[in-house]
């Protein structure tokens, strides 16, 4: 974890693979309380912290996360987030193959399987499924990878993962979406690269990005 922006409304960090966001049944300590006590030691705060999740990344996911540490911050970040034309939230993918076009929009209509953590992906609407849009553009090729610009219109369980695969392009190391292999550290190629928004209280423009993890895949498709 890397802080890359804080003050008194908002903390946003650079989650690493494999690090949650909130609890889960594994009883790791997820990101959430690690900032409260930084934030705690930090300041010098008596009693507890609070500190609000303002939206999730998936654990094998790494990139940019934000947290709100007012209440005020945080219902007005809910806000922001659930209406998806006030925030901008870029992701960087390295994909298996490459795209059939350079760039492009997919519409898919997903439908999640609980019991599995899984979503399906359509090209026609179902029972219990959601329209999901993305826009995406390859920055670099590789002999068997591409890198892609990814910009999220919907916000979707596992959309990302679920439409580049059924493009035919599933992330690399990401297995469950039909990835032949699995990373070494356990996690996937998808990275939350960038998120730009209006400062929730102090009404500026936000602009924060994440450096990306190490590993030498990225840089050599960056080369």
């Amino acid at each position: 974890m890397e802080i890359l922006y804080e003050d008194n409304h908002l903390i946003i960090v650079n989650k690493a693979v494999g690090e949650i966001v909130q609890g889960d049944k594994t009883g790791d300590e997820p990101l959430v309380e690690t900032l409260k006590r930084y934030i705690k030691e930090k300041y010098d705060k008596p009693g507890d912290v609070f500190l609000g999740v303002t939206h999730r990344l998936d654990r094998p996911v790494s990139g940019v996360v934000v947290f709100a540490r007012t209440s005020k911050a945080l219902e007005r970040m809910n806000k922001l987030f659930a209406d998806h034309t006030q925030i901008k939230k870029t992701y960087w993918a390295i994909v298996c193959g490459k795209p059939e076009m350079e760039e492009g929009t997919l519409e898919h209509y997903l439908v999640r399987n609980e019991k599995m953590n899984k979503s399906f992906a359509y090209d026609h609407e179902k029972s219990n499924s959601k329209k999901a849009i993305l826009d995406y553009k390859v920055i670099a090729y590789g002999d068997r990878y591409s890198l892609l610009n990814v910009n999220l219109k919907t916000g979707r369980h596992h959309q990302i993962r679920c439409q580049l695969a059924a493009m035919g392009c599933p992330i690399k190391g990401d297995l469950k979406y039909g990835a032949p292999r699995s990373n070494p550290d356990g996690g996937i190629s998808l990275h939350a690269r960038s998120i730009e928004f209006i400062h929730p209280v102090q009404k500026t423009l936000l602009s924060v990005v994440a450096e990306l993890p190490e590993g030498d895949i990225w840089k050599k498709l960056l080369r």
